[in-house]
């Protein structure tokens, strides 16, 4: 089932809900799974979508059973979105084509094809103990996403460069980036 979304600035809105000019993104299944794709070309810097879902906290993720934690993206030390579609399905690439600004906002970091994949790197959103294989399969693939602070300072400097690092983790590499 392909399901499309339309991003409008304002939040991405299932296409059912209203008369759609463009639909900018749909979701299929993927190499890994179930993956975002362009339905269109997007541009550099174009927003793509705004994330969405409720805000819930790293204790209410806790209480749930482990199969409905769900995807939540960290915007804040111990606050979390409990992402809903099409965001949700916007997989993690080591070579991503997209990042988050301004804690909600996946923007193109590069053209992205029509039915070209959309990826963010997660480790730019992630100051806790949280960790998983990778399985993004890019030529420079790290083999494992994690904290933000983890990750090879190269890598570091260019996201902050890029202004793609959630607000609550850029404080302490400010000055890294200066650099």
């Amino acid at each position: 089932m392909t399901l499309a979304f339309q991003a409008n600035g304002l939040g991405s809105i299932p296409s059912r809900r209203i008369p759609t000019i463009m639909k900018l993104v749909y979701v299929k299944k993927s190499d890994i799974g179930v993956g975002l794709f362009a339905n269109e070309l997007i541009k550099k810097g174009d927003t793509i979508l705004k994330f969405d879902g409720p805000i819930i906290t790293l204790k209410d993720i806790g209480k749930k059973p482990r199969k409905d934690w769900g995807d939540p993206l960290q915007i804040e030390s111990d606050k979390f979105i409990d992402l809903e579609e099409p965001g949700r399905s916007a997989n993690h690439s080591c070579n991503p084509t997209a990042g988050i600004k301004n804690n909600v906002y996946l923007v193109a970091l590069k053209k992205i094809s029509k039915d070209q994949e959309i990826t963010w790197d997660y480790s730019t959103t992630v100051d806790n103990d949280w960790s998983i294989n990778c399985k993004c399969k890019s030529k420079n693939c790290r083999k494992i996403i994690g904290k933000f602070k983890d990750l090879p300072v190269k890598i570091q400097k260019k996201h902050l460069k890029l202004g793609i690092v959630e607000g609550f983790i850029v404080d302490p590499y400010k000055e890294i980036n200066k650099k």
